[in-house]
C-alpha cells in the first residue's frame, strides 16, 4: 500500500474513533443531565453521580484536540493507536481502540528505540490538523543505533509561541517518560536547565498519578506551587488538556486564603524571615503574650474582691502551656485555674462561719454560681485578655513588626522592625501561617465551629427523628419493601445528606479552607523557596507526595535552597529521589552558547544543557546612546508585533518598557530583547544568574540594546548588529 492509500487509511481510522468520542460524549452527557434531575436516590448519591458525570464530560471535551497522534505495530503484528484518551469498542469485549498515552501498554511509544524496540516493530507518529490527520512519518526498528525520529519534536519546537504552556503528551522524550513514570511514592527532585521541560515534565507526572492513583488523588486533589501568577497563567492549561482539573494553582504569596501578598522585602530581611530560626521568634513572641501581673488584679465578687496575683497567674499559664493545645485553644485552661482559685478564696470568704468544708453539695451550689457570675464579669474578662489574649496570627505579627520592644523580647533582629506592621509581603506569609498552627482558632472561629457541630448535631437529630417515624410504616410492608426500605435507611442517608450540602468544586473548596491537605504537591522553582515555605508545604501534605522542580544554578532568592538536601532532609531523610534533565527543548544552540558563558562565570562546576537543535540565527547586540535605547525599544517591539509568536523586553529595575528577569522565570518567547545585561548582572549578589534567565527565555530569537559595555562574557555579541 502507498503512501496516499495509508494516509486515507489512518484518516479514516482517525474519523471513527471521533465518532466514537462523539457518541460518549452524547451519553455521558445524557447521564448527566439524567443526573441533574434524578429522583429515588440520596441527595448525597445524585451529588457524587452529577459531579462524576462532570468530571467525564471535560475529560471527552479536552480530547478534540489531538486526539490520536500515533501508533506503535508490535513484531507480532498487533497494533496499537496512542492518544489522549482511552476509547473501547463497548461491542466488542471492550477492545480498545484507542490507549490512554498513560496506559503500561503505551509506554513503548515513547521508549523504544532501534537498540532496544521492546517488542515494537514500528512507531508512527502522526501530523494533525484538528480533526484530520495530514500526515505521519514512520520509524521502522531493528537497526542497531537507530535513534528515534524527531520530526513531530522539531515541529513543536520550531512552530510559534502561544499565550500558554502546551502540553508535550505526542512528543514526550525517553528521559521525560522515565521521570513521568517513576514509581515513587514520596518526593522526586527534578533538575534541569533553561529549556529541559522540566516543568512540563512535572505536570504530566501529576496527570499520570491522577490516572493510575485515581481514587486516592481525586478526593483532595493536587497544589502546583509557582513563581508568580504570569507563570501559573502560562501553565495553567496543561493539566485541563490532559483531562485533570482537580488542581489547585498558588504562589508562595497566596497560600492563605483571603491572602494575596506580592510585596518583596529588602533580600537581607527576606533572608532573615525564611530562616527555620523564625520559629523560635514566633514562639517567644506568642509566649510573651502569657503574662503575670506586676501587680494583683481586683475581681469583685458578689460583695468581696479577690486577686489575681502572680501565683495564680503563674499556676494558671504553666499548666495551660503544658496542655500542649495551641495558644487561644489553651486559653480555657488558663482560665479554668483562675477561676478555680478565685471561687475557691470567694467561697472561703462568704461562708466563712456558716458552711461546712464537707457540705459539697452547698460548695458546688455556690460555686456554679460564682463561675457564672464570673463568665459575666467585665473586669475578669478584661484581666483574661491582659494576661492571655485570643490573638490572630495578623494581629500578633503585624503588633510584632511595629514595636522594636517587642522584637527584642522574642528575640529577633532588629532589622524586622517596620512602621507599618500590617504591609505584608510574601516572606510573611509563611510566619502567618506558622503562628495559624501556634495560636490555634481565634474567638470566632471557635464559635463558628460551634455553631456548625450544633447545626450537625440538629440535623443529625431530625435525620434520627425521620428514620424513627418509618419504622412504624415497615410493619404494614410485605417482607420484599420491607427489605427494599431497610437497605435504602441501612447507611443514615438522610443523615448523610445534611453532611454533603456543599456543592462548590474540589478546587472552590480546598482554596477558602487553610487547613485543606493535598495528596500531591508540585512546586515549580523550588530553589527559590525559603525554609519557612517549605514548612507551610509540608503542612499542606503530610502524605510528603511531592514532585520538586528547578534549577540551583537559577536561585535569586537569599533565603533559597544552596542544596535540595537542605530543605529535604528535615522532613524526608533520605528519602528522596533526585532525577536531571540534560537535554535543552527550547533554546537553540545559537543563543545557549551565549547564556553557557554567562552560567561558567557563576557557577562553572555547573554544565549547561544540551540544545537539540539548532536554528541558524545567531543572536546581536546594539550599542546605542541612552538617548536611543527607548526608540530602540520601540522600534522591537513593533517589528515583533507584526510577526508570529510572542515576545518579551527584559531589563533592569526602573528602564521603561522593559519587565524584570525574575518576572520572566519559567516563561518562554519567540523572541528576547535584553537590554543593558551588564545592570542586570549588578544588581545584587544573584545579578549574574538573573541574566542567565533573561538570555534562556527565547526560542528562536535574541537581541541586546546596551549603552554601557557589555559584561565579559557577552563581549562576542558586540560585533554583531542586527540586520
Amino acid at each position: 500500500m502507498g503512501y496516499e492509500e495509508e494516509l486515507q487509511s489512518e484518516r479514516d481510522y482517525v474519523a471513527g474513533l471521533y465518532a466514537r468520542l462523539d457518541g460518549e460524549r452524547a451519553r455521558v452527557k445524557a447521564a448527566y443531565q439524567s443526573a441533574l434531575g434524578g429522583t429515588g436516590e440520596t441527595a448525597m448519591e445524585r451529588d457524587n453521580e452529577v459531579r462524576a458525570r462532570h468530571r467525564e464530560m471535560k475529560r471527552l471535551n479536552v480530547a478534540d484536540y489531538g486526539l490520536c497522534f500515533g501508533r506503535l505495530d508490535s513484531a507480532d503484528g498487533d497494533v496499537s493507536y496512542i492518544g489522549r484518551i482511552g476509547l473501547f469498542d463497548e461491542f466488542d469485549d471492550f477492545e480498545p481502540l484507542l490507549l490512554d498515552w498513560r496506559a503500561p501498554a503505551a509506554r513503548p511509544f515513547y521508549t523504544a528505540t532501534g537498540a532496544n524496540p521492546e517488542g515494537q516493530r514500528r512507531r508512527r507518529q502522526f501530523l494533525t490538523r484538528r480533526r484530520t490527520v495530514a500526515g505521519f512519518t514512520d520509524e521502522v526498528f531493528g537497526k542497531l543505533g537507530e535513534e528515534r525520529g524527531d520530526v513531530a519534536l522539531l515541529e513543536a519546537l520550531n512552530a510559534p509561541r502561544g499565550q500558554g504552556m502546551r502540553d508535550i503528551v505526542a512528543t514526550i522524550q525517553f528521559e521525560q517518560d522515565a521521570i513521568i513514570r517513576l514509581d515513587h511514592p514520596g518526593v522526586l527532585v527534578i533538575e534541569g536547565g533553561p529549556g529541559t521541560g522540566k516543568t512540563v515534565v512535572a505536570l504530566h507526572r501529576v496527570a499520570y498519578l491522577m490516572y493510575t492513583q485515581r481514587e486516592r488523588m481525586e478526593r483532595h486533589g493536587v497544589l502546583v506551587v509557582g513563581p508568580n501568577p504570569a507563570f501559573l497563567n502560562h501553565i495553567s492549561r496543561v493539566l485541563p488538556s490532559l483531562g485533570e482539573s482537580d488542581v489547585v494553582f498558588s504562589t508562595a504569596g497566596s497560600l492563605l486564603p483571603g491572602l494575596l501578598a506580592t510585596a518583596e522585602d529588602a533580600p537581607e530581611v527576606a533572608k532573615l524571615k525564611g530562616s527555620r530560626t523564625m520559629v523560635d521568634v514566633l514562639k517567644a513572641a506568642v509566649a510573651a503574650r502569657q503574662r503575670v501581673p506586676e501587680e494583683p488584679i481586683p475581681i469583685g465578687i458578689k460583695d468581696i474582691v479577690v486577686n489575681i496575683g502572680a501565683d495564680v497567674a503563674e499556676w494558671a499559664r504553666q499548666e495551660a502551656r503544658d496542655s500542649g493545645l495551641p495558644h487561644n485553644e489553651a486559653r480555657a485552661v488558663f482560665r479554668e485555674i483562675v477561676t478555680y482559685v478565685l471561687t475557691e478564696r470567694a467561697i472561703g470568704r462568704i461562708g466563712k462561719g456558716w458552711m461546712a468544708r464537707d457540705d459539697k453539695q452547698a460548695w458546688e451550689d455556690m460555686r456554679s454560681g460564682l463561675v457564672r457570675d464570673l463568665a459575666d464579669d467585665d473586669a475578669f474578662i478584661a484581666a483574661l485578655d491582659a494576661l492571655w489574649p485570643i490573638m490572630t496570627p495578623f494581629e500578633l505579627l503585624g503588633s510584632l513588626y511595629s514595636s522594636p520592644e517587642e522584637l527584642a523580647a522574642a528575640g529577633a533582629d532588629p532589622s524586622l522592625h517596620r512602621a507599618e506592621g500590617d504591609a505584608w509581603t510574601v516572606s510573611d506569609v509563611p510566619l502567618l501561617d506558622e503562628l495559624y498552627d501556634l495560636l490555634g482558632k481565634d474567638g470566632s472561629e471557635q464559635a463558628a465551629d460551634q455553631a456548625a457541630e450544633a447545626e450537625r448535631a440538629a440535623e443529625a437529630r431530625y435525620a434520627a427523628e425521620v428514620l424513627d417515624s418509618m419504622v412504624g410504616r415497615f410493619d404494614h410492608m410485605d417482607d420484599e419493601d420491607h427489605l427494599f426500605a431497610s437497605d435504602m435507611l441501612e447507611a443514615n442517608d438522610l443523615a448523610e445528606r445534611f453532611e454533603n450540602h456543599d456543592q462548590r468544586t474540589l478546587v472552590e473548596r480546598a482554596m477558602a479552607d487553610r487547613g485543606w491537605t493535598y495528596r500531591h504537591v508540585v512546586v515549580d522553582e523550588a530553589q527559590e523557596l525559603s525554609e519557612m515555605d517549605w514548612r507551610v508545604l509540608m503542612r499542606r501534605c503530610p502524605g510528603r507526595s511531592f514532585t520538586v522542580v528547578g534549577d540551583l544554578a537559577q536561585r535569586r532568592a537569599p533565603a533559597g535552597a544552596t542544596s535540595w538536601g537542605q530543605m529535604l532532609d528535615p522532613y524526608v531523610p533520605g528519602r528522596w529521589e533526585y532525577r536531571s534533565l540534560t537535554v535543552n527543548y527550547r533554546t537553540p544552540a545559537e543563543i545557549m552558547a551565549v547564556a553557557a558563558r554567562v552560567l561558567a562565570e557563576f557557577a562553572p562546576d555547573v554544565v549547561a544543557p544540551e540544545s537539540v537543535r539548532a536554528n541558524g540565527v545567531e543572536p546581536w547586540a546594539r550599542q546605542l546612546s541612552e538617548d536611543e535605547l527607548p526608540a530602540a525599544i520601540e522600534e522591537f517591539t513593533l517589528a515583533e508585533a507584526a510577526l508570529e509568536g510572542t515576545s518579551v523586553v527584559i531589563g533592569p529595575h526602573g528602564v521603561p518598557g522593559t519587565v524584570p528577569a525574575a518576572e520572566t522565570k519559567g516563561l518562554e518567547y519567540d523572541s528576547v530583547l535584553v537590554v543593558e545585561p551588564g545592570r542586570i548582572m549588578a544588581e545584587g549578589p544573584r545579578g549574574a544568574a538573573e541574566l542567565y534567565v533573561a538570555l534562556t527565555r527565547a526560542t528562536q530569537r535574541l537581541g541586546v540594546l546596551h549603552h554601557e559595555p557589555l559584561p565579559e562574557a557577552l563581549s562576542g555579541l558586540a560585533e554583531t548588529v542586527r540586520t
